[in-house]
């Protein structure tokens, strides 16, 4: 009878007081050791309802409104300080959005974002949005609070670890309620640590008569005869040069691994800044020799997650030699294909416009050509089909028939736009495997007619599937510069060579780059993997966190694939195909925090917890 023993006890002190009764005044004790009659007695028949969150927050605020410090409302209740001021901090939030988190409009954990914003009247716009059942966008209030903070995700904290930030006397400030990065308040500070660690690994190469440019922010303004160095494919080199370069690529990517591997450590500087030199220098050896040996007379550095700094190497310009001009093109002869006649396409996906701009469209349809054209490399005999109707649409039906210099006048370009950039393991492989082709037919000292001629059926296919693979081009520049018949010809190509990109590749930061937060979380949510704290990342540590769990679940977007659904199909249908049952998945979680009323502890005091049903 824990509760009407206390009254007991107070009325026998009061009786005491008076007079009545004295010190050996004896008194009756039960024990109860039945557990369901302790549970019972414990509990009042009324109480059966737990408290919800809510009224413990509106109570705590009314205990601090009537000067009760949070130590002592917390010693009251036997509960932390800490969980008392999380507590406390919700309590300034508006009447409405109490209301709607009792009500189940709004989570916890909204509840605790919406404490986060500075403004009053902000919260009370948010939270009578919320109990109106308008929703609450949660993406919006941590977009805006990214804009404001700098977190240990950044970047620059690679290079700058946080010993040597609050060393130099940099602020951080914790998350009251543990659920955000930690926010460095002076990133003015960090920046300054960052540069000068950096310059400190850039003067090794300026005393080697390099001239660095080190930045945190955007890139400089370089001289205009300055030629940026980068991956090397096609015929850009000799057998023997190509075959250097490739050695002095795995080194680089060795040293990258050891200098992050060193970072990670948390190594002394020292140490760690001769892993970045050495990485560096790795850099420079395999630009030059891509290059042809041309000298990299300036680079540029910049913070990255990976190793601390990332580098971009220049060289001056080589003088354009003008070729002549090339004949015009003329119209093939004979007469037109009829006007009256329209070839039938194939079905394909629309595209994705919806909240993409220009360069993001032009990445996708970038990076979705060249996993197309690696599909197909693996393919001769779609390969084949294709080229076969290369060849038909040219030279029968006559369109876009230009003459050259070759004896077959077939045009064919390699894809390589300005805009774009060499995928490794995509068309990268592709290019690799016509480098080694190339070595091949320089290494045996005939023509090109009587070395194709000697090679093997399956040489033969595997070359032209690669050939006809690095001519394929889908890009499309702008959302409204929709390229129709090549993507109906591209979903047939798709579905002949069953491509998959997931197979070779999965998104990567350059890629995710251009999308906005909101797609990225899009993202994680088609993955599964979309959680709180994702959604309190920044936009570059988000990148970075997409391109790993993309990763981890051999998992890309649906935009970089040409297959249409099977509805879609030609033949296809549709009555037989069988729904996906969701009924099972729909189901939303509920968002429960385990906290929302009062218990009591084995001591005898009062605390907030979860009850047992």
């Amino acid at each position: 009878m824990a509760l009407d023993g206390r009254r007991r006890r107070l009325a026998l002190g009061l009786l005491l007081e008076a007079g009545e009764i004295d010190e050996d005044h004896p008194v009756d004790v039960f024990v109860e050791t039945d557990p369901a009659r302790q549970a019972a007695a414990v509990l009042l028949t009324n109480t059966a309802v737990p408290v919800h969150v809510a009224d413990v927050i509106a109570a705590i605020g009314r205990m601090l409104k009537s000067k009760l410090t949070v130590g002592v409302i917390a010693k009251a209740l036997g509960y932390a300080e800490i969980e008392i001021k999380r507590l406390a901090a919700l309590s300034g939030l508006p009447s409405a959005a109490l209301l709607a988190l009792k009500g189940g409009r709004l989570t916890l954990k909204q509840a605790r974002l919406l404490a986060r914003l500075p403004e009053k009247a902000e919260q009370a716009e948010l939270a009578e949005a919320a109990l109106a059942g308008h929703g609450f966008q949660d993406w919006r209030i941590l977009e805006r609070l990214d804009d404001a903070r700098i977190t240990t995700h950044d970047r620059r904290c690679a290079l700058v670890d946080q010993a040597a930030y609050s060393d130099a006397g940099g602020r951080t400030e914790s998350d009251l309620f543990g659920e955000l990065a930690p926010v460095l308040l002076d990133p003015d500070l960090l920046t300054d640590l960052w540069l000068k660690r950096a310059r400190g690994i850039a003067a090794v190469f300026e005393a080697e008569g390099i001239a660095v440019h080190v930045t945190a922010g955007p890139e400089p303004d370089l001289p205009d005869d300055l030629e940026a160095l980068g991956y090397v494919y096609g015929g850009s080199l000799p057998a023997e040069a190509m075959a250097r370069y490739r050695a002095e690529m795995e080194v680089y990517t060795a040293r990258v691994e050891a200098a992050r591997q060193a970072l990670a450590d948390r190594a002394p500087p020292d140490v760690a800044d001769l892993a970045l030199v050495d990485m560096i220098h790795a850099r420079i050896a395999a630009d030059q020799t891509g290059c042809g040996g041309r000298v990299v007379t300036t680079m540029v550095m910049w913070p990255t997650a990976r190793a601390g700094v990332e580098v971009r190497c220049y060289t001056p310009e080589e003088p354009e030699i003008l070729d002549e001009d090339p004949e015009a093109e003329k119209p093939a002869d004979g007469p037109p294909p009829h006007d009256a006649y329209l070839a039938p396409e194939a079905a394909a996906l629309e595209p994705e416009t919806e909240g993409v701009n220009h360069a993001l469209h032009a990445v996708r349809t970038d990076v979705a050509t060249r996993a197309l054209a690696r599909a197909l490399a693996d393919d001769p005999s779609a390969a084949l089909t294709a080229l076969i109707a290369r060849l038909f649409t040219v030279i029968v039906l006559r369109t876009r028939v230009a003459r050259s210099e070759a004896a077959l006048a077939i045009l064919a370009t390699g894809f390589n736009p300005a805009g774009g950039r060499v995928i490794e393991t995509l068309d990268g492989e592709v290019r690799r495997r016509l480098d080694d082709r190339r070595a091949a037919w320089q290494a045996s000292g005939e023509t090109v007619i009587a070395w194709v001629h000697g090679l093997g059926h399956g040489d033969k296919m595997g070359l032209l599937a690669e050939i006809t693979a690095i001519s394929l081009d889908l890009r499309e520049e702008k959302t409204f510069q929709i390229r129709r018949s090549a993507r109906a010809e591209a979903t047939e190509l798709a579905a002949l060579c069953e491509a998959d990109v997931t197979v070779h590749w999965t998104p990567d930061a350059p890629f995710l780059q251009p999308h906005s937060k909101a797609l990225l979380m899009d993202m994680l949510e088609i993955m599964g993997s979309a959680n709180d704290r994702a959604r309190t990342l920044r936009k570059t540590e988000l990148v970075d966190w997409v391109a790993e769990q993309a990763a981890a679940r051999t998992w890309a977007p649906a935009a970089l694939s040409w297959r249409a659904p099977v509805e879609d199909l030609p033949g296809a249908d549709a009555d037989g195909v069988e729904d996906e049952d969701g009924s099972a998945g729909d189901a939303e979680d509920g968002d429960d925090d385990g906290v929302g009323a009062f218990a009591v502890t084995e001591a005898g005091e009062a605390a907030l917890g979860p009850v047992a049903a």
